[in-house]
């Protein structure tokens, strides 16, 4: 099954209350693709970077199964940037520094193989290139997902209502549901966004987990309480890469199976954030991951 992620491949800054590290890899294209390799491995990544991204990443993209046909690399210019501090309770940050560098002139012209993907996981980017994406393609996909910003919302509402229109799964946090749909109750406002186009929405609540909307139907799945957070920048890519690198594994686009993926997307998320960068999502095994995912199982079921 061919999964196609467009988005950012990039450098972060983050400071949190248990450290810093600094010029560490980042970009939603980044955690969406190591997440959904563990799932399946015919991956297409479109996205830019410049000549000063290390070779060494980009070998361990390829490792993990994902192409790079689709990644330009453009030299004597730098990668897209982003600094952030967060808060003491870790569900707040603040950007210092956004440094589009790049990604200001990212034009994404996918390679041949890559217009008849499957599954696209459209990363979080202007609507516009999210557009052009979805405009490349040859075939209708079995599942489209896309993730997006308040920042969207903000100054190309009209473009991101075109997009929402084209897709089969919208993924954005509670606050962003809230201003999309003008309402403040979570299912009230997902009532008016599937009004709105796609089949799905999911939820992120952050710590507090997340919810999948269809119809008249609503699953809410818990996030694992952890001992120590440690980064929760790449948390909503992770979560959204294991959710469709899990269908597209399965290549069941069902509620039911909907329900599942949501589970595996926030078990490899519970991972994502016990370290910085990238580096809790290297190196697991399915067995560790099975386990996480067990977790899950076993905090959600009750006998009544």
């Amino acid at each position: 099954m061919s999964l196609l992620t467009v988005g950012t491949v990039a450098f972060d800054t983050i400071e949190t209350p248990h450290g810093k590290a600094e010029m560490v890899i980042g970009g939603a294209c980044t955690y969406i693709s190591i997440a959904a390799s563990y799932f399946t491995k015919n991956i297409q990544l479109s996205a830019v970077v410049g000549d000063d991204f290390p070779a060494k990443e980009l070998d361990y993209l390829k490792s993990r199964g994902v192409d790079l046909e689709g990644l330009q690399i453009k030299k004597g210019e730098k990668s897209f940037f982003w600094a952030g501090r967060y808060h003491t309770n870790m569900n707040h940050r603040d950007t210092l520094v956004t440094d589009l560098n790049v990604l200001a002139n990212f034009d994404p012209i996918l390679p041949a193989p890559y217009c008849n993907a499957e599954y696209v996981m459209l990363g979080n980017l202007t609507p516009d290139i999210q557009m052009q994406v979805l405009d490349q393609l040859k075939a209708k996909p079995k599942l489209v997902v896309l993730d997006t910003m308040n920042f969207w919302m903000n100054v190309a509402m009209d473009s991101l209502k075109k997009v929402i229109a084209k897709v089969d799964v919208l993924t954005i946090n509670d606050e962003e549901a809230r201003q999309l749909s003008g309402e403040y109750a979570l299912v009230k406002a997902a009532k008016v966004i599937l009004t709105m186009g796609p089949k799905y929405l999911v939820i992120k609540k952050g710590e507090h987990g997340a919810m999948l909307f269809h119809q008249n139907k609503m699953f809410y799945a818990p996030a694992l309480p952890l001992e120590l957070v440690t980064d929760p920048t790449g948390a909503g890519d992770t979560f959204a890469g294991g959710f469709i690198g899990y269908i597209a594994k399965t290549g069941d686009t069902s509620y039911e199976n909907m329900k599942r993926a949501l589970i595996y997307g926030s078990a490899m998320a519970s991972f994502c954030v016990e370290k910085f960068s990238i580096d809790g999502i290297k190196g697991l095994t399915q067995e560790r991951i099975e386990r996480r995912v067990q977790r899950f199982k076993e905090m959600m079921q009750v006998s009544l």
